[in-house]
């Protein structure tokens, strides 16, 4: 019998081909778990209706926006009286060791609640949030337990957080709609800080620590929220704004490169203020040929990672410039339900930190709706 020999290379090539193969279909059941691929919803924050939604109830992997629980349990706190913004954290180890992005803390240092936050919301700095995590939880896993607790009392049914920083991990796990629900009940039950997340830029230890939210740069009335990215999940961003007196919130995940995913959240929130539907093809365009689905499944099964290393977006040019409105909330995010509107307190500036916010015009008239939190 005639033995037919194959060259190393070639046989190597078809060994790697087969490995592949094999990994894609055992993975297949983990990737409909989490599909990692792209959604995005536009919420009318006086009302609560969705203006526009594409896959938003679809589990994906939320990134830094995890980092948006870790800040609404730290408001609480501080609201509550139980923390202070000048108080001092230490930072230990397990904090220090942290992925990128970071703002470089080593263990045995201190940090204060100030500076953990702007950290958070500029940076997304990593290392900031597992500090606020351990001393709000004890441990980052104990601190994991209270952000699934309070996501299940604002009706965060699609979520579940297995870090304080939104770092790779399978258990991970969000929806559009979801964040949406978390970034309309940061500004509804804590107006007196949603000033934060307007911050581009803060001075830290004799250091400027720029941001990452380049499309409030560029599209007038946009004064928040927060950016996020891993190899797993693309480009994330969620984002409010207004014009002439009306807020929108907005989420967009999976992006495939930052540009093109503020491209499409400032098409949205066009779209959003002229009360148009925006196409459903532009929002799976906006996540493209980036990262395959094998390639971000893997990226989400493994144990190294970094977040937030995010390129300059291109800059956008908008016609319409609105009036900025004060903090806002929700009401679940349920199309087509009104509510009453209560006032909104006053917003008060943080004391501490060099700091540059979002351009904001014309004068605030807050608009409040009910929030689903019962805290």
């Amino acid at each position: 019998m005639a033995i037919k020999f194959t060259k190393p290379g070639r046989l190597l090539n078809r060994v790697r081909g087969m490995f592949v193969a094999v990994l894609l279909c055992g993975l297949g059941s983990f990737a409909g778990m989490a599909h990692a691929g792209y959604a995005a919803i536009v919420v009318d924050a006086t009302t609560g209706q969705v203006l526009n939604e594409v896959n938003a109830d679809e589990q994906n992997y939320p990134a830094s926006l995890a980092k948006m629980m870790t800040l609404y349990l730290t408001f609480q706190q501080l609201q509550s009286g139980k923390l202070k913004m000048d108080q001092e954290l230490p930072v230990s180890a397990w904090a220090a060791a942290k992925a990128p992005t970071k703002l470089g803390l080593r263990s045995g240092q201190t940090i204060s609640v100030n500076d953990c936050i702007f950290g958070m919301i500029t940076k997304s700095a990593n290392d900031a949030a597992t500090v606020m995590a351990e001393d709000l939880g004890g441990s980052e896993s104990g601190f994991a337990g209270m952000m699934n607790a309070q996501a299940l009392r604002l009706g965060m049914t699609g979520t579940h957080f297995d870090n304080a920083s939104g770092l790779p991990d399978p258990q991970n796990l969000t929806t559009a709609r979801d964040m949406a629900k978390l970034a309309m009940a940061l500004y509804h039950d804590f107006p007196q800080y949603v000033q934060f997340f307007a911050t581009k830029e803060f001075m830290f230890r004799g250091q400027l620590v720029r941001g990452h939210n380049h499309l409030m740069d560029n599209y007038p009335g946009m004064d928040g929220l927060k950016t996020g990215f891993t190899d797993a999940s693309g480009f994330n961003l969620a984002s409010t704004a207004v014009r002439d007196g009306h807020r929108l919130f907005g989420v967009v995940l999976g992006g495939r490169t930052a540009s093109a995913r503020d491209r499409l959240m400032a098409r949205l929130l066009d779209d959003g203020f002229d009360h148009r539907q925006t196409p459903a093809i532009l929002v799976a365009q906006a996540a493209g040929a980036g990262p395959s689905m094998a390639h971000r499944v893997l990226a989400a099964l493994s144990p190294i990672g970094s977040a937030e290393a995010e390129a300059v977006p291109e800059p956008q040019h908008h016609r319409h410039r609105g009036k900025v409105a004060g903090p806002v909330a929700h009401n679940g995010c349920t199309p087509h339900r009104g509510v009453t509107c209560p006032r909104a307190p006053p917003v008060h500036h943080p004391r501490r930190s060099s700091t540059r916010l979002a351009q904001r015009t014309g004068n605030k008239k807050p608009v409040v709706v009910a929030s689903s939190s019962n805290d």
